[in-house]
C-alpha cells in the first residue's frame, strides 16, 4: 500500500517536485514473505549483542540530555521496534544519540523557564520532530540533505564532543552543587563556573571515574569484540555501587542513578488541548526543527554509509518517514528523540543481521529490560540504584573521544579553503550558540559558500575571425582598433545570486564611451530567475539611457520562456518594428549555434548603420584573461 502514487507527467515543474521513489507505508512485508528460521537465528544473535551496547548507552544518552533515565531507555525500545518497519534500510538501529542528546540538553539548559518543565514539555517536543520528519519526507525534503557539507556534520560533532566531555566533568569530579546552572548555560560561562569550583572536586568520584576508565579501556585492549560498555559498566557498578548502597566509608553520600517504577512508565501524550500549548508550540518550533533535521541527516549519513558496504540501496526519505513515525512512537511513550545510531547500526552490521527484524528484536530485548529493571524497584533490589553518575560520567568522556575523527577532519581542513571556513565556523559557533541554532548556522556558511561560488558566472568576450567564423578572442587579436560592438558570451548560472555580478560586468563594459552595442550571447546560460530578469531589465533601462541598444542571442527555450512571462521580452523589443522583422531576441538554432549571434551582428550593423563594424574584444584587467 503506497501513501503516494507517481501522478501522470503535467510539467517539468511538477514532475520535478514528485520525482523519485514514492513513500511506502509497509515495506517490511517483502522482508516477511522471505523470512527463515536461518534469518532468525542471525537476527536474534544479532539484537542479543546490539542489546548490550543499546542499555547502556540510552541511560548515557539520557545522562548527557539532563533527563531521567527512563526517557532514554524507553527512546531506545520503542524508535528500534518502530522504525524498522517503515526504513529502507535493514541495518539501521535508532535511538537516542550523542548529537540529539546534547541539542536537548543545551536548549533546556538555555531556557531554564522551560527546563524547568522539561518532564512535561518532551513529549510535545518528540511528537513535533517526529510530525516534521513525517512531512518532510512527503515533501521529499531529504533529498536536499545530500546538499549539506561533510564539513557542517564533522565541525558540528566535534564541538558537541567538546561540549559534553566539559558538562560529564561535574558529574565525575561530584562538582554539580557547586556550578551554577544559569550562569554555566554557556561554554564560556561553564568554563569560567568550572574553573571556580574545581578546588572542590571530590577525590571519591573522581577515584570512581578514573577506575571505571581504566577497567574500559583494560577490556578493550584485551577483548575488543565485547560488549565493553555494558561489561565495565556492571563491574563498576557492582564494586562501587555496593560501597555507596552499603554507605561504606568515604562512599556514602556519592551520586547514582535512581532505578524507575512502572507508574514511570506511563504514556505521556502530548497535551494540545491545554491552556498554553501554541505558547509552547512557538518556542519549541526551533529547537524541533532543528532535532528534526540532525536525526534526519545523521540516520541518512549511517544509512548510506552501511549500504555503501553491503552494496544495497537506500531511500532517504523511506529513511526520513521512518525517523518520523518512531520519534512520534517515543513521544507517545514518553521517550527522548530517536535518531539514526551509528555505533549501534555498525555493531548490528557486524553481528551478522539478516533483516530488518534484527532492530525489531532489539526494541523487543531492550524492553523487556526496562520491564525488569522497573520491577527490580518494585522487589526491593533496585538495580539502576547501583549505578554511580561518576562511572558513567567517566564512560562517557571516554566514548566522546572517540567522536573526533581525525581523518574527517584532516580532511575537511585540507581540501579546501572553504571546507576549512565551514569546518571551524560550524565548530565555534558549537561552543558559542545553542546547538539548536549552531547547526544551521554551520549549514548557512556552508550554503553560502557554495552559493559564491555559484554566482560567478563566465563572461567571454567572442568575435568574427577572418574566415567568418566565431571564436574566442585571444590576447594576440587585442591589437584591433576600439571597436563600436561587443559580443558577450555568458555561462553559468544568472540565479538571484549571480544577478548583481552579471549587471556590474556588463555596466562596466559599457562604461567604454566607443560602445554602442552589446549582444549578450545566453546559449549556456541557466537558471534565470525573478531577481536576474529584472536585473536584466534595469541594464536595458541603463543603456537605453545612455542612447545604447542590447541584443540577446542563442537564447534557449528556457530563457525565452522566463522573459516572456515576465513581460521583460517587451522591453527588450522595445523600438523594434516586428512588422519588418526586427528583433532584439535571437533563438539558439540546434544545427549551428553560430547562426543566431550572426543574425545578432546584422542586427547590431543595422542600428549604428554600418555593415563592416569591428569587434571589441572584451578584457578584464583584474583577471588579465577574457573570463571574468
Amino acid at each position: 500500500m503506497k501513501l503516494f502514487r507517481k501522478k501522470r507527467r503535467r510539467s517539468p515543474d511538477v514532475s520535478a517536485l514528485s520525482s523519485g521513489q514514492s513513500i511506502t507505508l509497509a515495506p517490511f512485508v517483502s522482508s516477511l514473505r522471505s523470512y527463515s528460521l536461518e534469518k532468525l537465528r542471525a537476527d536474534t544473535h544479532a539484537a542479543a549483542n546490539v542489546t548490550m551496547l543499546a542499555l547502556p548507552q540510552s541511560i548515557a544518552y539520557a545522562a548527557i540530555a539532563g533527563l531521567p533515565i527512563v526517557h532514554g531507555i524507553v527512546c531506545s525500545a520503542v524508535a528500534a521496534m518502530v522504525a524498522p518497519i517503515f526504513a529502507s534500510s535493514r541495518l539501521t538501529v535508532l535511538g537516542p544519540t550523542n548529537a540529539t542528546a546534547f541539542m536537548l540538553f543545551s536548549f533546556f539548559a538555555a531556557n531554564p523557564q522551560l527546563g524547568s518543565r522539561s518532564g512535561e514539555l518532551l513529549p510535545l517536543l518528540v511528537a513535533m520532530v517526529g510530525i516534521i520528519a513525517v512531512l518532510g519526507s512527503m515533501l521529499r525534503i531529504a533529498d536536499l540533505l545530500q546538499y549539506v557539507s561533510r564539513s557542517v556534520m564533522v565541525g558540528y560533532i566535534s564541538g558537541a564532543a567538546v561540549l559534553i566531555i566539559a558538562n560529564q566533568l561535574k558529574p565525575w569530579l561530584g562538582l554539580g552543587p557547586f556550578i551554577d546552572p544559569e550562569s554555566s548555560s554557556t561554554f564560556v560561562g561553564f568554563v569560567i563556573e568550572l574553573t571556580h569550583a574545581l578546588p572542590h572536586a571530590q577525590w571519591v568520584p573522581a577515584l570512581i571515574g578514573l577506575t571505571t576508565i581504566v577497567i574500559f579501556f583494560a577490556l578493550r585492549a584485551w577483548q575488543p569484540k565485547w560488549p565493553i560498555f555494558a561489561i565495565t559498566l556492571g563491574l563498576s557498578s557492582a564494586i562501587f555501587g555496593l560501597l555507596i548502597h552499603e554507605r561504606v566509608g568515604p562512599f556514602a553520600g556519592v551520586e547514582t542513578f535512581r532505578t524507575f517504577s512502572f507508574a514511570d512508565l506511563e504514556h505521556g501524550f502530548p497535551g494540545i488541548f491545554r491552556a498554553g500549548f501554541f505558547k509552547d508550540f512557538s518556542e519549541l518550533i526551533g529547537v524541533a526543527c532543528a532535532l528534526a533535521f540532525i536525526a534526519s541527516l545523521e540516520n541518512s549519513l549511517m544509512s548510506k554509509s552501511l549500504s555503501s558496504r553491503s552494496g544495497e540501496r537506500t531511500e532517504a526519505n523511506q529513511d526520513m518517514f521512518a525517523v518520523g513515525v518512531a520519534n512520534i512512537a517515543s513521544s507517545i511513550a514518553s521517550g527522548m528523540p530517536a535518531s539514526g545510531s551509528l555505533t549501534r547500526s555498525s555493531l548490528n552490521d557486524t553481528s551478522g543481521a539478516r533483516t530488518r527484524f534484527a532492530s525489531f528484536f532489539t526494541g523487543l530485548y531492550t524492553l523487556a529490560f526496562t520491564l525488569l529493571i522497573a520491577a527490580s524497584g518494585h522487589w526491593g533490589v533496585p538495580l539502576i540504584d547501583y549505578v554511580p553518575k561518576a562511572a558513567l560520567a567517566a564512560l562517557v568522556i571516554a566514548l566522546s573521544f572517540s567522536l573526533f575523527n581525525r581523518r574527517a577532519i584532516r580532511i575537511c581542513m585540507q581540501s579546501t579553503r572553504d571546507d576549512a571556513l565551514v569546518l571551524v565556523c560550524t565548530f565555534v559557533a558549537t561552543l558559542l550558540a545553542p546547538l539548536y541554532v549552531a547547526i544551521f548556522i554551520g549549514v548557512a556558511v556552508s550554503i553560502s559558500l557554495f552559493l559564491r561560488k555559484a554566482s560567478r558566472p563566465q563572461l567571454v568576450e567572442y568575435g568574427f575571425d577572418e574566415g567568418g567564423e566565431l571564436r574566442e578572442m585571444t590576447d594576440t587579436s587585442r591589437s584591433r582598433p576600439i571597436p563600436a560592438i561587443s559580443i558577450v558570451h555568458v555561462e553559468g548560472d544568472l540565479f538571484f545570486g549571480a544577478s548583481e555580478l552579471f549587471r556590474t560586468q556588463i555596466q562596466r563594459t559599457v562604461s567604454d564611451p566607443d560602445i554602442r552595442v552589446i549582444i549578450l550571447r545566453l546559449k549556456n546560460a541557466r537558471h534565470l530567475d525573478a531577481t536576474s530578469v529584472m536585473a536584466l531589465e534595469d541594464l536595458i533601462h541603463f543603456m537605453r539611457g545612455k542612447g545604447l541598444h542590447l541584443i540577446v542571442s542563442g537564447a534557449t527555450r528556457e530563457v525565452y520562456r522566463v522573459l516572456r512571462n515576465s513581460g521583460v521580452l517587451l522591453t527588450l523589443q522595445e523600438g523594434c518594428d516586428r512588422k519588418l522583422g526586427e528583433s532584439n531576441l535571437f533563438l539558439s538554432s540546434p544545427r549551428n549555434p553560430n547562426l543566431s549571434t550572426r543574425a545578432a551582428l546584422m542586427r547590431a550593423q543595422r542600428l549604428i548603420g554600418s555593415d563592416k563594424a569591428r569587434i571589441k574584444i572584451f578584457h578584464d584587467a583584474n583577471q588579465g584573461k577574457s573570463a571574468t
